[in-house]
């Protein structure tokens, strides 16, 4: 919707990729949803859930198996994000390397973006 032809909107780490198939098997699901609501101190958060199927508007990325489907509303914000799977000994969880993010939270779970009005 927001792309650029024959570029992905966001790419995946191979960490990200294992994760991701792994989710699908285990839940059957279609995919991974991807997308972006107001809130936390810094103004928007990203959203993850499985999906049982896409969405008619959902941006569909496919790689190696896995399969991110991004909510209409947060194309234009993930466009160029590397999304990646870490796991540490405290903890665990997808990380995402996004160019259009201005200002980010200490625990890294809230974003403000690049030309976006404060939040109220």
């Amino acid at each position: 919707m927001f792309g650029i032809p024959g570029k992905s909107p966001v790419t995946l780490t191979p960490r990200a990729v294992a994760q991701i198939t792994a989710l699908m098997a285990r839940k059957n699901a279609a995919g991974l949803r991807i997308g972006v609501k107001k809130g936390g101190c810094a103004g928007m958060e990203y959203t993850m859930e499985i999906a049982a199927e896409a969405g008619p508007m959902d941006e569909v990325v496919e790689e190696s198996g896995a399969r991110v489907l991004i909510a209409p509303m947060a194309q234009m914000f993930l466009f160029g994000t590397e999304i990646d799977y870490e796991a540490g000994l405290l903890e665990a969880g997808f990380k995402f390397k996004n160019p259009n993010v201005a200002e980010a939270c200490g625990c890294g779970e809230s974003i403000k973006f690049k030309d976006m009005p404060a939040a109220d």
